[in-house]
């Protein structure tokens, strides 16, 4: 397998190089915005510690990602009064991983609404900051 790679994005978001749209930070997790969404409050939740993906991360910080992925995910489905869920987690090139560093995509559902391809576009960062905002407060009512 590859190596870990300091210079991703995720890894530069985590050492504050890069902004981001933060939803959520505990000492072993942190969950953003998608910049490219496929849904209003699609986000994502990475590891703070180095992990390609999940072939490679430790036991430990896998089960603090999951807690992570739950607990935001009831806040998405909260915020933006969604029917589903859709996570999604890709590993290596073959299976559909971008950007490797560990991270899990969480994406709203309607019923009857399809998801939205992927996108080379950006979204606009007021539309972020303001799904960001939604998920935010659902959290802090839980």
């Amino acid at each position: 397998m590859i190596a870990y790679d300091p210079e991703n994005v995720f890894a530069k978001i985590l050492r504050k190089e890069l902004p981001a749209q933060i939803v959520y930070e505990d000492d072993d997790t942190l969950a953003l915005m998608d910049i490219m969404p496929r849904a209003p409050g699609h986000c994502l939740i990475i590891p703070k510690s180095p992990a390609r993906n999940m072939l490679d991360v430790s036991e430990e910080s896998l089960a603090c990602v999951i807690k992570t992925v739950r607990k935001v995910s009831r806040a998405v489905m909260q915020a933006f009064a969604a029917d589903g869920i859709t996570i999604h987690q890709f590993n290596e090139d073959a299976g559909g991983q971008v950007v490797f560093h560990l991270h899990f995509h969480i994406i709203p559902r309607h019923l009857g609404e399809p998801l939205a391809q992927s996108s080379a576009q950006m979204a606009n960062q007021d539309e972020l900051r303001a799904n960001a905002a939604k998920i935010r407060a659902a959290l802090s009512q839980s």
